[in-house]
């Protein structure tokens, strides 16, 4: 198969994503280098594209991915794969601020830690990510499924909706209405699936389920000062 090579070093992104754009309708690989952490780069790429970053990128990189296979060989900025609806992106080293943001499907996969509020809002799809998350992740995930092999940090999975947080480690502690849960057997073999593909499963993990408590779901005055912590 073609391989190309796009340069982006100080170049106009528009200039690099037309060059991308072109390189995935031909088909092939795509190589980037220079990259220089820029911003907004492979943003809404098509089904069947293969691109590889050398290096790390800035922010938003591979939003809007509608299929794409998206390889960042280091470290992503904030908002990697935000919106995106179906493709696998992963990222080499420490992902930023709300990987997945309001993703709608595909997966994620992050081979190092995560900034704050990875997956928030995220409506489905999955984040793996092999150390740990930051503050708030999962905050208001209204599907979806947020994995995380190395702990959590503070508010996790704080106002939760019908998304799921899936931890293993230590929690430094749960976010407003974020409920633990006892897995079952089937719940688990969904999530041994997800990592069985990128060489993650281990059926000796111990398992901590985090979902919504629904006590935000509707507004009771009795729980105002929940509301209020958000």
């Amino acid at each position: 198969m073609s391989e190309v090579v796009i340069d982006v070093s100080d170049r106009p992104i528009r200039d690099v994503h037309m060059d991308i754009q072109k390189a995935a309708a031909a088909g092939g690989n795509i190589v980037v280098i220079n990259t220089c952490s820029r911003h907004n780069l492979a943003v809404g790429l098509p089904s069947g594209c293969h691109i590889r970053f050398e290096g790390s990128v800035g922010y938003y990189c591979g939003g809007l991915n509608t299929g794409a296979t998206i390889e960042i060989e280091r470290n992503a900025g904030w908002g990697c794969g935000e919106a995106m609806s179906k493709g696998h992106i992963t990222i080499g080293g420490y992902a930023g601020m709300s990987v997945g943001a309001a993703m709608l499907g595909g997966t994620i996969h992050v081979k190092g830690d995560c900034g704050p509020r990875a997956g928030v809002a995220m409506k489905g799809g999955n984040i793996v990510v092999e150390g740990k998350i930051g503050y708030q992740s999962g905050f208001m995930a209204h599907g979806g499924k947020l994995i995380a092999l190395g702990g959590a940090g503070s508010s996790c999975a704080d106002a939760l909706w019908a998304g799921e947080v899936w931890v293993t480690g230590d929690i430094a502690d749960l976010g407003v209405d974020a409920v633990v849960t006892e897995p079952t057997a089937e719940q688990v073999a969904e999530v041994d699936a997800i990592l069985d593909p990128l060489g993650l499963k281990d059926t000796s993990r111990d398992w901590r389920r985090i979902v919504a408590g629904q006590r935000l779901w509707y507004f009771e005055s009795r729980d105002a000062k929940a509301w209020l912590m958000i």
